[in-house]
């Protein structure tokens, strides 16, 4: 009897100390409330990891190629336009924007036919080298010249130089045209006789043309040398004897009306084409059978 009460004291003692030592699991923090299922992770949205940008490679897509022709910005002045744009030019030299510089250029010819004599007698002998480069400079030298920089225009990025070397080729053509058939229409003998195409100078209206239309493209910091350049090259015509200074004011004054003509028509922007379509139409439903027309001009 005593050992069962012993054995039931002792139990009650184990169970007592028991309650009292803390449980391991409370040492241990709390879990998440929730998991989340399979289903909820595909569900749920993702973020796309974060990746390197490429770096900036410079590509050539806005550089100019090198060609004869075709840049978006030659506008008219192209070499399937070529044969229209000298027909232009030869036209427009009558148009009304150039009354004024004829008018002055007239009467400064005819002012100064009074005193072609008195000129003559001044400058003629009186540098003879003058007379010889401007010999070469306005007449020989001026069809290679600007032929060698038309070629270098055509080859050259788009820009004010391309532009210029077109229209100096251009004003060329014009200018002795023009000059040619006042001088054989005149008939108009020498100073020194040797024949009869004396008005208007020919070195002088081809020089002029050109200063004309530098200055067009490039403005007065290249136009007055140019000009400067052009007028030497007819006085020095008189200098040799070859012309009168009326013939050269005659000269400079059709140079002046052509460069103007063609720098302006040139450098006008190509006419839109006038287009007609027609093509068959239906309605949203496809249904029904139409017809569209389009226009433009």
């Amino acid at each position: 009897m005593k050992s069962r009460l012993a054995g039931s004291a002792a139990v009650a003692a184990l169970v007592i100390v028991w309650g009292t030592l803390p449980c391991a699991a409370d040492d241990v923090e709390a879990l998440p409330a929730a998991v989340p299922s399979v289903g909820e992770v595909a569900a749920a949205p993702t973020t796309p990891p974060p990746t390197l940008a490429d770096p900036a490679i410079p590509t050539l897509s806005g550089a100019k190629p090198l060609t004869i022709d075709g840049l978006q910005g030659d506008g008219r002045r192209t070499m399937a336009d070529f044969p229209k744009n000298l027909g232009r030019n030869f036209v427009g030299v009558f148009s009304g924007q150039n009354l004024m510089p004829f008018v002055v250029g007239a009467a400064l010819t005819g002012a100064s036919s009074a005193f072609d004599g008195r000129t003559n007698h001044l400058l003629v002998g009186s540098c003879i080298s003058c007379g010889t480069t401007g010999a070469t400079a306005g007449g020989t030298a001026v069809v290679p010249f600007v032929g060698a920089l038309f070629l270098a225009g055509r080859f050259s990025p788009q820009g004010r130089f391309r532009a210029m070397t077109y229209d100096f080729t251009q004003a060329l053509i014009v200018t002795e045209a023009y000059t040619g058939l006042l001088k054989y229409t005149v008939q108009r003998p020498r100073p020194d006789g040797t024949d009869n195409l004396s008005f208007p100078s020919g070195h002088t209206s081809a020089a002029f043309s050109l200063a004309t239309v530098a200055e067009h493209h490039y403005g007065w910091k290249v136009g007055v040398p140019a000009y400067l350049l052009a007028s030497g090259i007819g006085l020095s015509r008189v200098e040799s004897s070859k012309h009168n200074l009326s013939d050269v004011l005659a000269g400079a004054t059709i140079g002046i009306i052509v460069g103007r003509t063609v720098g302006r028509v040139d450098g006008d922007r190509p006419a839109k084409k006038s287009t007609l379509s027609i093509t068959p139409q239906t309605d949203s439903q496809g249904g029904g059978v139409g017809v569209g027309v389009a226009a433009t001009w």
